[in-house]
């Protein structure tokens, strides 16, 4: 029928005849010749970017929890190969693997990931000369990823739970116990860096591609935006809380088309004609994307399916940019520099080219639905977060 629709299947692309040494070789920053052909590969898709001018990026690289040194051996790689550039900034992934790496041995407990991956981002924001190339990196890294299979099937979280330190068995824990304590210390990590006046970190992970409905519960209370969330379809109330906290949803029609869900019916359109906070991005594009435009082929193709207007793509392209993790000096530049205001007062027609009406409308009806869920005994914010 199709190369994927498995996730097990997809992830095999990357690893002919089972083996990864191509990928280690091309696609890793921590091998034999320390990533220097990806960096040559990640310098020429920037110039790429400089070169179309109005194509901004969010890449994402990954860190795996297995050694505290991941982080400054991927900031000597972005140092080193000075990769910088005005369009791109960073999110970190996060594979949820500990089961894999509890039976290579390489950790002991749950409690080793989580200090792994965040005891050096504390040390960096309390001593910034500890890890001078790392300190350098963060202030291009505005969020931090959880991904991996979402349709693996799992144990449901309870109350009963062992602490991280407990977590020593060979399962994995669960999605939400993953997204939780990744909040958690990002949370105590952003307030401190806030202190310090350095830049902030935000949660944004992969959810509701696939498997549990409890995976989009849980990072509606801890998340700023998701990846996917196209399993919002199949629950109605989950849907209308993301509607009223508008929590951001980066969709990708043509990547879930490949893996989970046939083009036609994704909910992409559906939501966006019922105001939730949607943009179009590209996932996998080395794999799913036929052209050197993998962004304006979601876009183009969209367009063509749903039958979407020249006004349909504005606003989802004022979303992606509310979503984005880019400097508010940037924001301000391209959407106006009142952005962070709701409504037409804070839409900017000359930058966005989205109608007043048009988000009058969609401000109306979000304040209508706010009245009734306050019953009009509480303020509404007058802004958006910045």
């Amino acid at each position: 029928k199709s190369t994927f629709h498995r996730f097990d299947k997809f992830n095999l692309k990357y690893n002919p005849c089972g083996q990864s040494r191509l990928r280690e070789i091309f696609l890793k920053q921590d091998n034999l010749i320390q990533g220097r052909f990806l960096g040559e590969l990640t310098k020429q898709v920037f110039s790429d970017l400089v070169a179309s001018k109005y194509q901004m990026a969010e890449y994402r690289i990954s860190i795996y929890g297995r050694k505290q040194s991941e982080w400054d051996q991927l900031a000597s790689w972005i140092v080193n190969n000075e990769l910088y550039s005005e369009n791109v900034v960073w999110l970190i992934q996060i594979p949820r693997l500990y089961n894999v790496y509890k039976e290579m041995g390489i950790v002991t407990s749950f409690q080793n990931i989580l200090d792994n991956i965040f005891i050096p981002l504390f040390e960096v924001t309390v001593d910034p000369d500890s890890h001078p190339q790392l300190h350098v990196f963060l202030k291009q890294v505005v969020g931090l990823d959880l991904v991996d299979d979402e349709s693996k099937p799992e144990r449901r979280p309870t109350k009963h739970m062992p602490r991280p330190d407990e977590w020593t068995n060979v399962f994995n824990p669960a999605f939400s116990y993953y997204a939780y304590y990744c909040y958690a210390n990002l949370y105590t990590l952003n307030k401190l860096r806030e202190s310090k006046g350095m830049s902030t970190i935000k949660f944004r992970p992969h959810s509701g591609e696939a498997g549990d409905i409890d995976h989009l519960a849980a990072t509606f209370l801890t998340a700023h935006n998701i990846a996917h969330g196209i399993n919002l379809r199949k629950s109605p109330v989950l849907q209308y809380l993301y509607y009223l906290a508008q929590i951001g949803l980066a969709m990708s029609p043509l990547s879930n088309n490949s893996l989970f869900l046939d083009y036609h019916r994704n909910p992409f359109p559906m939501f966006f004609l019922r105001g939730l906070n949607v943009s179009l991005s590209t996932d996998d594009p080395l794999q799913i994307h036929l052209t050197k435009e993998p962004l304006v082929e979601e876009y183009s193709i969209a367009a063509s399916v749903w039958k979407l207007s020249s006004c349909d793509l504005c606003e989802i392209a004022r979303n992606s940019v509310y979503q984005s993790g880019f400097s508010h000096a940037l924001k301000s530049h391209w959407i106006g520099k009142h952005y962070y205001k709701r409504g037409p007062d804070g839409n900017d027609i000359h930058k966005t080219n989205v109608p007043h009406i048009r988000v009058e409308f969609r401000d109306n009806i979000w304040r209508e639905e706010m009245q009734l869920v306050y019953l009009g005994k509480a303020d509404i914010r007058t802004d958006v977060d910045k």
